[in-house]
């Protein structure tokens, strides 16, 4: 994430898959960077409203995911360098839940909350 002028801030959003944070704008024009193949926000004003919150706590720089800690306990190792929310607050849509377990994914809920099947 580049620098973000304080009168765009408003305008950030978290994906609620890896919680990258990036303005609105951002996650319409060239979609989430790690979730892209199988979230399609680029271009699909919708789905960045459907599958990103601007409701979100926190924010971790990762510079290098597969060598920090940090990246570890947030679940974000295998991600690309950026800036990340701690907690993202949101839920998916069901179709969406399904096509990340389709694509061989499990989707574990940035907000602290834990299904009945992961207790």
């Amino acid at each position: 994430m580049s620098f973000v002028p304080g009168s765009q801030q408003r305008h950030l959003r978290a994906c609620m898959v890896c919680s990258i944070v990036q303005v609105q704008q951002r996650f319409i024009r060239e979609g989430c960077p790690n979730c892209e193949s199988f979230l399609g926000l680029q271009n699909h004003p919708d789905s960045v409203q459907e599958c990103t919150s601007q409701v979100f706590e926190g924010l971790i720089t990762l510079a290098d995911p597969s060598k920090s800690w940090v990246a570890r306990w947030q679940r974000l190792d295998g991600c690309v360098p950026g800036v990340y929310a701690v907690k993202v607050v949101g839920q998916l849509p069901e179709e969406v839940v399904q096509s990340i377990e389709d694509a061989g994914g499990r989707y574990v809920p940035r907000d602290g909350t834990v299904h009945d099947d992961e207790a």
